[in-house]
């Protein structure tokens, strides 16, 4: 009997309770015992972990956040914490290891594979920015939450005839404000991956003045260093457009709620293979989505993998906001 143990790390994405639902039932499923280490690689350095059951995971795959927190952990990043982590996991008698998160949470996992200890990862991070998969777990959701306050936020610069900047997260990612920005109606969008200028900003509401729009929602990335910061961009818009400019910007709001059925059905999915992983006796592997089939491929390979931009959607989003 295979004892399986489970962690969140980095960000948290809505949808990670729905994926610690699915490892700890499919491996209960199977003959497995489980552990649930709090607080992911702090935790387990600290040993705080407990054995989970059925009813560990009860009323949790709506929920947003996750049940066995989060933190990030300097220590692990060293050989020293993590060879103390190893030596955790094997006084609890734990054979392998799930863990949920981004990039930093599979660099971890990676690090414990390459010393013998079997890891598996499962991508849980709002951003997308995991080029191995079509999606991450938390994405849909995060989206959604900014489709939301866009239409929100609309609502009132119609009313007051403003233009209303909207910074979301996303790091050096555009795929949040790219996604949300189109299914928003978005009048620009402002990504780390294209580069532009703030006066072709400013020049391009001032075309849409020309024609009566009064009022106008530019989504902004939280990475895009060479425009500067939503404030730098009201002062050109302010001076150069004459426009009364307001910023909103999001935060952590982005993070939370509960998960979208997609998310739900996608964590259940990604949580479900990775058990199956392990039982075959697999390491040092991810799960991810590829037209909508459960892939799975090794670590070193989906890290390495440098994150393309969709450039054909972004050109579109130009095209429908004229």
């Amino acid at each position: 009997m295979k004892t399986i143990g489970i962690l969140t790390s980095g960000g948290d994405a809505p949808g990670m309770n729905a994926a610690i639902r699915a490892v700890v039932r499919s491996a209960i499923y199977y003959g497995c015992k489980v552990y649930g280490i709090n607080r992911g690689y702090k935790g387990l350095l600290e040993e705080d972990l407990m054995e989970m059951n059925l009813s560990s995971v009860g009323d949790i795959i709506h929920r947003g956040g996750t049940m066995l927190k989060s933190s990030r952990c300097e220590e692990f990043k060293t050989e020293e914490g993590r060879k103390l982590g190893v030596k955790v996991l094997k006084k609890y008698g734990i054979d392998c290891l799930v863990v949920i998160g981004g990039d930093g949470s599979f660099n971890g996992a990676k690090k414990l594979s390459e010393m013998g200890f079997p890891a598996i990862g499962i991508p849980g991070t709002i951003d997308n920015d995991l080029e191995y998969t079509d999606y991450t777990i938390g994405f849909d959701t995060a989206m959604n939450t900014v489709i939301d306050a866009i239409g929100k936020i609309r609502d009132t610069s119609s009313s007051h005839e403003r233009v209303n900047i909207v910074e979301v997260m996303g790091r050096n990612c555009g795929d949040l404000a790219l996604y949300a920005g189109i299914a928003g109606g978005a009048e620009t969008i402002i990504v780390p991956e294209v580069d532009v200028k703030l006066d072709e900003i400013a020049l391009r509401l001032k075309t849409t003045q020309k024609r009566g729009k009064r009022h106008s929602i530019i989504v902004m990335a939280e990475g895009v260093e060479k425009v500067g910061s939503a404030s730098d961009l009201k002062k050109v818009l302010t001076e150069q457009a004459g426009a009364d400019v307001r910023v909103t910007v999001l935060g952590h709001v982005q993070r939370g709620g509960s998960p979208t059925a997609f998310d739900r059905i996608l964590a259940s999915r990604f949580g479900y293979r990775a058990v199956e992983l392990l039982l075959e006796g697999k390491s040092s592997r991810v799960v991810g989505i590829k037209d909508n089939k459960i892939i799975d491929l090794d670590i070193q390979e989906a890290l390495a993998m440098p994150k393309t931009f969709n450039r054909e959607l972004y050109e579109m989003a130009k095209v429908l906001s004229i």
